[in-house]
């Protein structure tokens, strides 16, 4: 039931996106601002807070993180190599990359603490910390060379990467962690707000940016995008954490990051930097369907 009420959330968010699109809000300069707002603020904040506050001295780092970030290393590599299978162009290959590689850290988070408490908050910051700015560089990196219509020079990459705020929040946020430093009630309370608000406004937006018609009628990509997510990615991070040691619950927390749809900020990024936003909607919403199904039986395998 937590898994299932964990993804009808999200599935609502999304849809009440695509009401606000139809009824609401229809000028696209509306829902570029929200945009803005979530991509170099809201979720920013967010990760700032979590990383910060997460005791991570007493987790795993090595098991759980080094599973899930091998996990998206070698997956990495498959989309690479089945690129010149695929017949994508560079937008479309980039959003199937985002599709099998991110992870929607609000249902992670969310099953984690039902399912585990306080060891699953702990053990999924741990996966926040291995594997958020590694997706964040190699998705910049995959945007940037491929769904530019130029070749871009490997500084003009280094540039998008070091402008992308996703990966100085997980610094800022590391950081304030080592340091061990006391949050002042209002500054707190702020990153909490801000936090708080971005994921709900990131699965708005998705909605906003669906075409329905689409997701009827889904592409071959996205089939493609949801099997090596919800299937593939679950069997390559669980045995890697088994392989590496990790304890049970360790190996549950493995399992329900590497097993969750694709991160909503995903279809910011496509917006920010060129990629094909309306398939990354696609994804993000036909993967929200199947995890449904797919995300309670991968944590019942390893329970």
């Amino acid at each position: 039931m937590p898994v299932f009420h964990a993804l009808l959330e999200v599935f609502l968010l999304i849809a009440l996106g695509v009401l606000l699109r139809r009824v609401l809000i229809r000028e696209d300069a509306q829902w570029i601002g929200i945009e803005r707002f979530v991509y170099f603020v809201g979720f920013p904040a967010l990760l700032i807070r979590t990383l910060a506050d997460a005791p991570l001295g007493s987790a795993p780092i090595g098991a759980v993180g080094g599973a899930l970030a091998s996990a998206v290393l070698l997956m990495s590599g498959i989309c690479l190599a089945l690129r010149p299978l695929l017949r994508l162009d560079g937008a479309a290959f980039t959003s199937l990359f985002q599709g099998a590689t991110r992870w929607q850290t609000f249902v992670a988070l969310a099953v984690a603490s039902a399912l585990y408490g306080d060891a699953g908050i702990t053990l999924a910051a741990v996966a926040i910390a291995a594997m958020i700015p590694l997706l964040n560089v190699i998705n910049v990196w995959a945007l940037a060379r491929f769904a530019a219509a130029d070749r871009p020079r490997g500084r003009d990459v280094l540039r998008a990467i070091l402008q992308n705020p996703l990966i100085w929040a997980c610094i800022i946020g590391l950081a304030l962690n080592a340091a061990n430093l006391t949050w002042p009630a209002p500054v707190a309370a702020l990153f909490d707000s801000i936090g708080r608000t971005s994921l709900p406004l990131g699965l708005l937006m998705v909605g906003g940016g669906l075409r329905l018609d689409r997701v009827l009628r889904p592409r071959a990509a996205t089939f493609v995008a949801t099997g090596l997510k919800l299937v593939v990615m679950p069997a390559l991070a669980i045995g890697l954490g088994m392989l590496f040691g990790a304890h049970p619950t360790g190996i549950a927390v493995i399992a329900c990051c590497s097993a969750v749809p694709t991160a909503s900020n995903a279809y910011v990024l496509a917006r920010q930097m060129g990629g094909d936003a309306p398939l990354m909607a696609e994804i993000l919403t036909v993967q929200t369907i199947a995890a449904a199904v797919t995300l309670p039986a991968v944590l019942a395998l390893v329970s």
